[in-house]
């Protein structure tokens, strides 16, 4: 066990993940709306014009459609069509069991519910930015490689006891096995690092870490995350 200060210096409720959607997306998207050419708009339109070609299809079959692009190797058309119905009264970026496929979830969601105007549940993500004080610069070294699993384990414990992260993966925050830990942080920046101090942003839905905007100043100890061996 390795033993942190850990600081919460900003926390933020988001509705949209930071550049989740690229021009290159739009693009794509009214490709498969039969608009013709659209690389000829202007970029600065590409999103509304995207949205406002959605919004001519019913709301399922533009779930369908944004479904089709994000999960095309991922999901099957008869699980897409089954998704898209959910799609417009359930929060599948949290009650979905594939919780690698979330941020996509949240993805379409967050732009489908813009383009209708709220037909669909409001997606909430949380970006915060965290500052780890270790007892020796080397302390650093094991958020080198997969940083999401002991990040996390340092996160929960300035959570309460009831926060849904402890109740789910009590036992993969106790050990050194939880690759489940990449699904839940779906985005992971490194600020800074000097010495013994490094500051992450991480970004991840209210699911799961809205419970951190409540940590004041605390220790924890975290463990280095067991690399799995690749099947031959």
């Amino acid at each position: 066990m390795t033993k942190f200060t850990v600081e919460r210096l900003s926390f933020d409720s988001l509705s949209e993940l930071p550049d989740s959607w690229q021009n290159q997306d739009y693009v794509a998207l009214l490709h498969k709306m039969s608009f013709d050419n659209p690389e000829a708009l202007d970029p600065t339109e590409l999103k509304a014009m995207c949205q406002m070609a959605l919004t001519d299809l019913e709301p399922t079959e533009a779930a369908e459609l944004v479904l089709e692009y994000l999960f095309a190797e991922q999901l099957n058309a008869g699980q897409i069509q089954n998704l898209a119905h959910n799609m417009l009264t359930e929060k599948l970026w949290e009650e979905n069991p594939e919780l690698s496929q979330h941020q996509g979830f949240f993805k379409a969601t967050q732009l489908l519910y813009e383009a209708y105007n709220g037909k669909f549940p409001r997606a909430e993500a949380v970006r915060f930015q965290v500052q780890l004080t270790a007892e020796a610069p080397d302390d650093l070294t094991m958020f080198s490689t997969q940083p999401e699993a002991p990040l996390l384990r340092l996160l929960a414990q300035g959570m309460p006891d009831n926060t849904l992260l402890k109740r789910l993966f009590g036992e993969q925050l106790a050990g050194t096995s939880f690759p489940e830990a990449k699904d839940i942080i779906w985005q992971l920046r490194e600020v800074s690092r000097k010495a013994n101090v490094l500051v992450f942003e991480v970004v991840s839905s209210a699911y799961w870490l809205d419970d951190f905007k409540y940590a004041d100043t605390y220790e924890a100890t975290t463990q280095t995350e067991e690399v799995a061996a690749e099947a031959e």
